[in-house]
């Protein structure tokens, strides 16, 4: 079970033209947001990530309007392991859990949550705010995410269970992001 304490978000590379041309991109955009606002009522750490930026531009603005105040994290590797500014980040959060979302599913979410269960992380993909520019690489990738022991999730699954009780302060705030 995710717990909100122990809990991370890594949002990896929704940018760019990339991220109008994945299948059913509006609908991968709308879950990242509301992933993004669930994990800001719950006080979870995002990290945000953006491969090669001068090449593929810059995340959604969409997305980038719900992370004021942050930074992301720029990378050249497709796993954001690959950068080592990301794994500093990520070891001073003392989490346990990831939850992951972005573009593409079978390439750098893919090499990222399988790199991130490497080093003992519990990884849950979040299947509605991820995307490829096929549904069947979307599917290859949540076949060997399981196979690999990740767990594909959704962001109304993942942020209910990290909320627990219905009498919890994050309830409401998440209920109306659900709705």
């Amino acid at each position: 079970m995710l717990n909100k304490d122990k809990t991370a978000l890594v949002l990896i590379d929704v940018q760019g033209k990339l991220a109008r041309l994945v299948d059913r991109s509006d609908a991968m955009i709308a879950g990242c947001q509301k992933l993004i606002q669930g994990a800001q009522a719950l006080g979870l750490p995002i990290l945000w990530l953006e491969q090669n930026p001068e090449k593929l531009g810059g995340t959604v603005e969409e997305l980038t309007g719900l992370l004021s105040g942050e930074e992301p994290i720029i990378k050249y590797a497709f796993s954001a392991s690959g950068e080592n500014a990301f794994n500093q980040r990520l070891s001073a959060l003392d989490v346990e859990s990831v939850l992951v979302c972005g573009i593409e599913t079978h390439i750098c979410v893919c090499q990222s949550s399988l790199d991130l269960k490497a080093q003992g992380y519990d990884v849950h993909v979040v299947s509605d705010a991820v995307a490829s520019r096929t549904e069947t690489n979307k599917q290859l990738a949540f076949e060997r995410l399981r196979q690999n022991g990740i767990t594909i999730s959704g962001v109304e699954m993942c942020l209910y269970e990290m909320v627990e009780d219905c009498r919890a302060p994050e309830f409401k705030p998440i209920l109306n992001l659900i709705k």
